[in-house]
C-alpha cells in the first residue's frame, strides 16, 4: 500500500499497480507528485513508490498542469476551425496559457476567437480522455509528418532522447512532455483572450506565427474575478501612463528593443530611488563599488556564463580579441575581493553596485520596463566564511522586508529554489555542496517564520535560491527580489580568505538582488500606484498655483523655500482659469498644490490641495511642511 496525501489534508491509501486516479475522488486535484516527481492522475502506482501527494488549483503546479490542459483544448478547437493551420507550441505561462500557429499570414479576427471559445466549450463537454504515449523518436517524427506538422518534426530533430511522450485527445495529437489532466472535462471556466503575432521560437528570422492567449478556472468565481483585474490591470499599464505622464519611452524603430530612455521627470523619480538604496545600503554595512560594461570573454569563461549563458550575451571582437558585454555584475566583484589577500576578521563583505547589465532577451518576450534587454539592478555579493551564514541570509531578508515596505509593500509571497537531483549534469558543484546550500537557505527562512513553497528545479545553474514575490493593490504577484547561495563560484575563481588558524579557505558567496532592477520595479510600482506614486518619490511634489498675476511674487518666494529644503516644486503662473490649472495638476498626478490669491496674501497662509482628497485647509508653509515631512522625504532620511 502507498500513502496518498489530498490537498484538504486527507489521507488514502492505494494499492500498487492501480492507478491514481481510480484512488481519489475526481474533484480532490489535477496532477500527482511521486516522490518529488510530477506525473498524470492516470499514471499507474509503482511499487517503488514512497508518497503520492496530490495537487490542485491552489499549487503553482497544479495550476500549470491546468492551463497547459487548456492550451492543448484550444489548439484542438482551432485544428477543428481552420484545418490547415500549422500547430507551433502552446505552454503554460505565469497567468494563463497560450498555443501559437502558422496560419499563412491570415490573423485570427474577434470573430475567429469567439467561434473557437464556443468549439472550446464543445471539446470540455465531450470530457475527452487524455491519454500519454510514449514513443521511440523516429515513429514520432512519422506521425507528425503525415499530419502536416512540419514545426513539430523540427522540435522531434532538435530533442536528443529517443524516447518521447505524445499527448492525445480524441482526434488531437501534440507532442509534450506533460503532465496533463486526465481530461478535457477537468476544465471548468475559461477564456480566450486576444490574439497577436510572434516570431517562431522568438527569432526575427523565423516565420511569423499567430498566438492566441487563454485564461481558465475550475470556478466561474475565479474566472470572473480575473477578467475584472484584467480590466484594471490595462487601466494601469506602465507602457501608457509612462509615456503619458512623460517620465520615459521606448522607441525601438530607433535604437532597437527592450531599450530605455529616461526623460527628467522619469529620471528625477529614478535618482531618488537609487540615492535611497545607496544610503540604506550603506547603513546596514555595505561597500559601494563600480564596475567596467564590458570585459574579455576570458572572464566569463572562467565564470561559466559563457558556457551556460552565452544566447543572452552581446559578443563581440575588437582587435582580434573577442569581448562581451555584461551580462551580470558578479564576476567583477569577485575580482574586486581578490584584490588582495583577506582576512577572516573582515568577512562578511558586503559589495553593492547600481550595476547596468545587457541580456538579449527575444523580442517576442519583451514587455515594456517589465521585460528589457538593458536595465540596472541593486545588486550585491556577500562573501564569508561558514560561520553565520543563516544569520547573514536572514540580515538580508530583513533588508528585503525594509525596502519593499518602505516603497508601500506590505504582503510578500516566498519560493525556495533547489535543484533537479534527477539531472545533476544541469548545475555546477557538488551533491553536497547543493545540499549544504539549500539547507542554509531553508534554515533562515524557518527562523524568520516564513511560509514559503519549494520550487525543485528551479534553481539557477550555480546555486539555490530565495525567490520573493510581491503582491501587488490588484492582487498580481510579481517575482521581485533575489537571495542566491552559490558554492560554485568561488571556487572557479579561487575565492579565499586567511582564518583564524592560517590557514587559506574558500568564501560562500551570496548573490541577491532586492529591487531586482530599477526598471522592472518602476514599471510595477507605476502598476501598483496607477501612476500615482507617493509623495517623496513623485517627479513634481508640489505646485504652486498663484491665482492672479499679482501673486505671482509670492509664489516664487514659497518656491524658493521649498527647492532649498529639497522638496521638488514648480510654479504654474497664471495662464487659464484656477479651475483649468488644478484639473491640468490633477492629471500630473502631482501629490500637493499650493494655492495663492489674495485671501492668502493678507493672512500669509496658502491653500492646500491634495490630489484626491481636494482642499484640505490653510495653514501656514512652515506647518505644511512640518505636517507633511515624511510623506516627502525618503524614510531613512526623515
Amino acid at each position: 500500500m502507498v500513502l496518498i496525501l489530498l490537498p484538504d489534508g486527507r489521507r488514502l491509501e492505494a494499492r500498487t499497480g492501480d492507478r491514481i486516479i481510480e484512488a481519489i475522488p475526481r474533484d480532490a486535484g489535477f496532477v500527482a507528485k511521486v516522490d518529488g516527481k510530477l506525473v498524470d492522475l492516470t499514471s499507474p502506482i509503482s511499487e517503488d513508490a514512497n508518497e503520492i501527494i496530490i495537487l490542485d488549483f491552489s499549487s503553482k503546479e497544479g495550476r500549470q498542469v491546468y492551463w497547459h490542459t487548456s492550451s492543448h483544448i484550444m489548439a484542438q478547437a482551432v485544428k477543428r476551425l481552420f484545418p490547415s493551420v500549422k500547430l507551433g507550441i502552446g505552454p503554460a505561462i505565469e497567468e494563463g496559457f497560450f498555443y501559437e500557429f502558422d496560419t499563412s499570414g491570415r490573423a485570427f479576427s474577434p470573430e475567429d476567437l469567439g467561434k473557437i471559445e464556443e468549439e472550446m466549450r464543445e471539446i470540455v463537454e465531450e470530457d475527452l480522455p487524455i491519454v500519454r504515449e510514449e514513443v521511440r523518436r523516429e515513429e514520432a517524427i512519422s506521425i507528425f509528418e503525415e499530419r502536416g506538422e512540419p514545426y513539430k518534426v523540427e522540435l522531434l530533430k532538435e530533442i536528443e532522447e529517443d524516447i518521447v511522450s505524445l499527448y492525445r485527445q480524441g482526434e488531437f495529437v501534440d507532442l509534450c512532455r506533460g503532465p496533463h489532466l486526465p481530461s478535457t472535462g477537468y476544465v471548468r471556466y475559461f477564456k480566450v483572450l486576444h490574439s497577436s503575432s510572434s516570431y517562431w521560437k522568438g527569432e526575427e528570422k523565423n516565420p511569423v506565427m499567430q498566438r492566441i492567449y487563454g485564461i481558465s478556472f475550475p470556478s466561474k468565481e475565479m474566472l470572473e474575478e480575473y477578467l475584472k483585474r484584467r480590466e484594471e490591470a490595462k487601466k494601469r499599464d506602465h507602457r501608457v501612463i509612462g509615456p503619458k505622464l512623460d517620465l520615459f519611452s521606448m522607441p525601438s524603430e530607433i535604437i532597437g528593443p527592450g531599450l530605455v530612455i529616461w526623460h527628467p521627470k522619469g529620471a528625477i523619480v529614478r535618482r531618488t530611488i537609487e540615492d535611497f538604496l545607496v544610503r540604506v545600503h550603506l547603513k546596514w554595512g555595505y561597500k559601494l563599488v563600480y564596475s567596467p560594461h564590458i570585459a574579455y570573454t576570458n572572464l566569463w569563461k572562467t565564470s561559466g556564463h559563457l558556457s551556460y549563458y552565452r544566447d543572452y550575451m552581446y559578443v563581440f571582437e575588437k582587435e582580434g580579441i573577442e569581448h562581451a558585454v555584461k551580462p551580470m555584475n558578479c564576476p567583477f566583484h569577485i575580482l574586486i575581493y581578490k584584490s588582495k589577500r583577506r582576512s577572516y576578521r573582515e568577512l562578511p563583505l558586503r559589495f553593492f553596485e547600481l550595476g547596468t547589465v545587457y541580456r538579449y532577451e527575444r523580442s517576442g518576450v519583451l514587455h515594456g520596463l517589465l521585460r528589457a534587454r538593458g536595465f540596472t539592478q541593486d545588486d550585491a555579493h556577500i562573501f564569508m566564511a561558514p560561520e553565520g551564514l543563516e544569520s547573514e541570509i536572514l540580515n538580508v531578508i530583513d533588508l528585503d522586508e525594509y525596502l519593499l515596505k518602505s516603497f508601500g509593500f506590505e504582503e510578500f509571497k516566498v519560493e525556495l529554489s533547489t535543484w533537479d537531483p534527477r539531472h545533476p549534469e544541469e548545475y555546477m558543484g557538488s551533491e553536497e555542496d547543493w545540499h549544504e546550500a539549500q539547507s542554509s537557505l531553508e534554515g533562515a527562512l524557518r527562523r524568520k517564520g516564513y511560509r514559503y513553497e519549494i520550487m525543485e528545479g528551479e534553481a539557477a545553474f550555480y546555486g539555490p535560491k530565495i525567490d520573493v514575490k510581491l503582491v501587488d493593490s490588484i492582487g498580481r504577484e510579481w517575482q521581485l527580489s533575489t537571495i542566491q547561495l552559490d558554492f560554485n563560484l568561488p571556487k572557479r575563481f579561487d575565492v579565499k580568505y586567511v582564518d583564524a588558524d592560517g590557514s587559506e579557505k574558500t568564501v560562500i558567496m551570496i548573490h541577491r538582488a532586492l529591487l531586482g532592477s530599477i526598471e522592472r520595479f518602476f514599471g510595477i510600482m507605476l502598476e501598483h500606484y496607477a501612476g500615482n506614486l507617493p509623495p517623496w518619490l513623485a517627479p513634481v511634489q508640489v505646485r504652486i498655483l498663484p491665482v492672479a498675476d499679482r501673486h505671482v511674487s509670492r509664489a516664487k518666494e514659497l518656491l524658493q523655500v521649498l527647492n532649498n529644503s529639497g522638496i521638488r516644486a514648480d510654479l504654474d503662473e497664471a495662464r487659464g482659469t484656477l479651475g483649468y490649472r488644478i484639473r491640468e495638476a490633477e492629471l500630473e498626478k502631482i501629490p500637493f498644490l499650493l494655492v495663492i490669491g489674495d485671501r492668502e496674501m493678507r493672512s500669509g497662509r496658502i491653500a492646500v490641495r491634495r490630489k484626491g482628497k481636494g482642499n484640505i485647509g490653510d495653514m501656514e508653509l512652515e506647518e505644511f511642511l512640518g505636517k507633511y515631512r515624511k510623506e516627502l522625504f525618503p524614510p531613512d532620511l526623515t
